[in-house]
């Protein structure tokens, strides 16, 4: 997250009411924001969703563009056969 609006991770973690490591993930591609406290962190960026998704701000004429690749890209992960063990 290039954005971060004066918050440190620390900061932005105790904002969220999570652990500063999520936001360390996020920032190194490891992990998405969980979906509950997405439109939270939005707001505290001073971003949309769709930046959100996509790392970045959007240009609002690929707007459009943006979306839909967002949406076939949550499409196609969901596609993907989970590689959880049997115990788990």
């Amino acid at each position: 997250m290039q954005e971060n609006n004066g918050y440190t991770r620390v900061s932005l973690a105790e904002k969220l009411g999570i652990m500063d490591r999520s936001v360390s993930k996020w920032e190194n591609g490891k992990n998405m924001p969980d979906a509950s406290i997405m439109l939270e962190l939005c707001e505290l960026l001073r971003i949309n969703v769709n930046e959100l998704l996509k790392r970045g701000h959007i240009i609002m004429n690929n707007y459009e563009k943006a979306v839909e690749e967002n949406l076939v890209e949550m499409k196609n992960k969901k596609k993907k056969p989970s590689k959880k063990s049997f115990w788990q």
